[in-house]
């Protein structure tokens, strides 16, 4: 079929074509004169999903905080909320909701579930794209109620939030609490069983988990660690006296070069010197004892300090077992003291975190009561209704003709039989008559080509 031969057929059945799209653009109108009009509002809420917590200072990973915003868009869902916005607007006593919970036929649940349903029904969340911030719309006959529930949801979805967060919270400290008591009693038992166990055996355990005769052990090998200590010989003229005494030599020699041995004043020096020499003896002598007696001090003060090491090794070694076992009823009593301390340091967090006023979560003004619905859209209906009216009589047309196909034209009277056209006969004019169409008005001038004419 060419598309000279299907305009041919459209226009023919141009009609059926106008009466189909009128008759849907008119059922289009009627809907939208019966269909009560929807009123959509939103109210924005922000995660802080990306500023540490406040109690605890952790951040949410990346696959965290897309699990968080999945549960908190079912949270605003949830019936304790939609309950909760139901009781704050005082729904369920409204005259109006009472009349079409008792029309329906299903009355097996309470009016106030009937309504939450509803909300729920009727309420979308949606993250806004490349932001932490969740858009929570509902849709209403009127402007009114749509924006007084989508600030009822948004509210009591701030205030549950932060409800559970305390209850969770108060919960979880309760329990430490209790943990913490029985840690506390353990504690207790292994310190009084560490105590008695000194008491018994004579042992005592210092601050730094280390009883008292080790730790003497310790200090006086770290005394006798350097072994007997060594006595300097005394070094020579190191009194005031060899000094001098060196001093004295030295002017001898330089008055040697310019005098001569029976000069007074090299009579003189030579018995200064003698003086001075004997005075340097004296004190060379003294020093020498006083080494003597300093190394035989230190001989007899290490020999003592070896013995007393010894002691105190067999000592310790006697107590060998007891010791052990003092120290692990040491290592019971620093486990125990450990847990406790988590213990409240983890009750103390969660108190902290109970008695918090930040959800996490920051409300993003109020809802705008909305101007115009949001259905029924009337351009689109009415413009959607006459494409879908002139899609529709396009196709009852063809297949109209399909069924009942007619020659309009010398290309179907050809296409039909298959054979050649030798001539072309036209009918009379019926110009004579002056209120009458002629032949060459049925079809315009573009669809007049080679027409066929009746017999």
């Amino acid at each position: 079929m060419s598309l000279l031969q299907f305009l041919r057929i459209l226009w023919a059945r141009r009609w059926l074509t106008v009466i189909t799209a009128l008759s849907t653009v008119v059922g289009a109108l009627i809907a939208i004169l019966l269909v009560p009009p929807s009123y959509e509002a939103s109210s924005r809420v922000m995660l802080n999903t990306l500023k540490p917590d406040p109690v605890t200072g952790q951040i949410l990973s990346t696959v965290s905080s897309r699990t968080y915003e999945a549960n908190e868009i079912e949270l605003i869902k949830d019936y304790g909320i939609v309950g909760k916005a139901v009781d704050q607007l005082g729904w369920a006593n409204n005259p109006a909701y009472i009349e079409q919970y008792q029309s329906t036929r299903n009355q097996t649940i309470d009016i106030r579930r009937w309504l939450s349903q509803r909300i729920i029904d009727h309420t979308k969340v949606t993250p806004v794209n490349g932001t932490n911030i969740l858009e929570i719309s509902y849709r209403a006959t009127t402007a009114q109620e749509a924006r007084a529930m989508a600030d009822a949801l948004r509210n009591n979805y701030l205030d549950t939030s932060l409800e559970n967060r305390r209850r969770e919270a108060t919960r979880l400290a309760d329990w430490f609490t209790r943990q913490a008591q029985e840690e506390q009693g353990l504690l207790n038992a292994a310190d009084e069983a560490k105590t008695k166990y000194e008491r018994e055996n004579g042992i005592v355990m210092q601050a730094d988990d280390t009883d008292v005769d080790t730790a003497r052990l310790r200090a006086l090998s770290s005394q006798g660690s350097g072994g007997a200590p060594m006595v300097a010989p005394m070094p020579v003229m190191t009194s005031q006296a060899s000094i001098q005494l060196a001093q004295l030599d030295a002017m001898i020699a330089q008055a040697a070069q310019n005098l001569g041995p029976n000069h007074p004043q090299m009579i003189e020096l030579r018995a200064r010197r003698a003086t001075l020499a004997q005075v340097a003896a004296q004190d060379n002598a003294s020093a020498r004892a006083s080494q003597a007696l300093a190394a035989n001090a230190a001989g007899s003060g290490a020999g003592a300090m070896q013995r007393a090491v010894d002691m105190q090794t067999a000592r310790v070694i006697a107590k060998r077992d007891k010791i052990q076992r003092l120290n692990q009823l040491s290592a019971e009593v620093k486990l125990r003291r450990d847990q406790y301390t988590k213990s409240i340091t983890r009750v103390a967090e969660l108190r902290q975190e109970a008695a918090i006023a930040d959800t996490g979560i920051t409300p993003l003004g109020d809802a705008v009561e909305p101007r115009t619905p949001v259905f029924p859209n009337k351009p689109l209906i009415l413009g959607g209704s006459s494409a879908l009216g002139l899609a529709l009589g396009v196709l009852l047309s063809l297949l109209i003709e399909f069924f009942g196909r007619r020659v309009r034209s010398l290309e179907d009277l050809e296409s039909s039989f298959g054979i050649p056209t030798l001539a072309v006969i036209t009918g009379p004019a019926k110009s004579n008559y002056p209120n009458s169409k002629s032949a060459r008005g049925v079809f315009p001038a573009w669809l007049r080509r080679r027409p066929l004419a009746r017999a």
